[in-house]
């Protein structure tokens, strides 16, 4: 089956081309991506095949022949703010009736959302999930020709392994996303993930490794492996990183997101010893009363959690760790989060990722009795911020008077005069005395100032 659509990608591809190089002028497309990296990686696949069908890109939807939204799920205000961004296609019909307008990704493939799209978006032409990006010029050809709606639900057990040799149009040459597995098996009970993205399935390492390789001989020089929990790789996480990290260059890799379940000692190992890993780990904690992490149906202990960030600060001594907090989870006591704030000043992470919980309708979670209050949610999440700041001030604080190596992503939208870059700690720094071919480079920068989120700097002189 796997084949099957990778060459009908193919074959489609070259139909829906034909029917372009016969119209009196190329036509435009713009996507709109909500949501995760895995969004991001998955429209630039979009991207790719849709420049390879002659397509050219529009910089915003109006003018365009061509509209895509790719939405997310993870949170109810990712799916309303994509559902209003959806409702101004209306205009875009409207002035245009020949536009195709389409919905994919993390929402379209929730079977409630996608008969909402369909009956109260009539304006929306086409409609796929998650499954299969290779299915997307065969629902395309479909909507040019048929002048119908076109509507394609998820049917994950049909794509084993992931289609390899399908275009892609990366935002830069100098920073990229490489997907090595989609989908989750894991189930926390406050997860929509695993019902919208289907189980896991990994890439083979031969591919993997091939297409970092073309990155980095082609200038490439921040590339970020990307999976659900990339811990479970099939074929080894750790043995992935180390066959990577022998690809001579000057580049970074960065990854997301682990499982403390599945991350190993040996996994902290290879980072230990790496020329081109990053000095970072996101590890998402979530809680840190096993209480609670077994209600989210984590499968480990906080004590496993925090061996684990033992072992990684004996054999990393300036690594960078980061995580996922969530505040409210239904049945959290005043002693459940006492026990999170412990954790967190045990962890002494350099930033957070904190949420207050939100049910999402089709989790185990949704149907649990929430009993407290949201005021003393909201209490609750005021107290994590405090804690976490006074740490991450710190944490950042000790880089201020040293030199720090980045990798340049261009001047400020607000103020041109400022430049950022991020490090192989992944802190994002601000910096003077920039210009603009520094932009996807590396450049040495001295740290004059630290605050919560972000340091600053100045050009370092050679």
């Amino acid at each position: 089956m796997q084949n099957s659509y990778a060459e009908s990608a193919r074959r489609y591809m070259e139909a829906v081309a034909a029917i372009v190089a016969s119209m009196p002028r190329r036509p435009a497309y713009y996507i709109e991506t909500f949501g995760c990296q895995q969004n991001e990686a998955d429209s630039e696949r979009l991207a790719g095949m849709t420049e390879a069908m002659g397509f050219v890109r529009a910089a915003s939807p109006d003018g365009a022949s061509l509209v895509i939204y790719n939405t997310c799920a993870v949170r109810e205000h990712a799916e309303k703010k994509a559902l209003s961004l959806i409702g101004r296609a209306k205009h875009l019909k409207e002035a245009n009736p020949e536009v195709l307008v389409g919905v994919c990704g993390c929402m379209t493939a929730q079977p409630h959302r996608m008969e909402e799209i369909k009956k109260h978006y009539p304006y929306v032409d086409f409609l796929f999930g998650t499954k299969s990006p290779e299915r997307y010029p065969e629902i395309l050809y479909n909507a040019l020709t048929s002048k119908k709606r076109v509507f394609y639900p998820d049917e994950y057990d049909n794509v084993e392994t992931p289609s390899e040799d399908l275009p892609v149009k990366r935002e830069t040459t100098w920073k990229a996303w490489l997907p090595i597995m989609y989908g989750c098996n894991n189930f926390c009970t406050y997860c929509i993930v695993p019902y919208v993205r289907g189980r896991e399935r990994s890439r083979r390492p031969e591919a993997i490794l091939a297409e970092a390789r073309e990155l980095v001989e082609t200038g490439c020089k921040d590339i970020t492996l990307l999976g659900q929990n990339v811990n479970s790789y099939e074929y080894g996480f750790a043995k992935l990183l180390y066959e990577l990290d022998k690809i001579p260059g000057d580049y970074v890799i960065r990854f997301m997101t682990s499982h403390p379940k599945d991350a190993t000692h040996e996994l902290i190992d290879v980072i230990a010893s790496s020329e081109h890993v990053a000095r970072h780990f996101h590890l998402p904690m979530q809680a840190g009363s096993n209480k609670i992490l077994a209600a989210m149906n984590r499968r480990y202990t906080r004590e496993h959690y925090l061996s684990l960030v033992e072992y990684m600060r004996k054999k990393i001594p300036d690594i960078a760790l980061s995580s996922d907090i969530i505040v409210g989870f239904p049945g959290e006591t005043e002693e459940d989060f006492a026990e999170t704030l412990d954790a967190v000043e045990k962890a002494q992470f350099d930033f957070i990722y904190s949420f207050i919980y939100s049910p999402r309708k089709g989790t185990p979670a949704a149907e649990l009795e929430d009993t407290t209050p949201h005021e003393v949610k909201t209490e609750r999440f005021a107290r994590l911020l405090e804690v976490q700041n006074a740490i991450s001030i710190a944490k950042n604080s000790r880089f201020i008077g040293q030199r720090v190596r980045l990798l340049v992503e261009g001047p400020s939208k607000t103020n041109p005069e400022v430049y950022s870059g991020r490090s192989k700690h992944a802190k994002l720094v601000h910096f003077t005395g920039g210009y603009e071919a520094l932009t996807g480079n590396f450049a040495w920068v001295e740290i004059t100032g630290a605050d919560v989120y972000t340091l600053t700097g100045k050009l370092a002189a050679d």
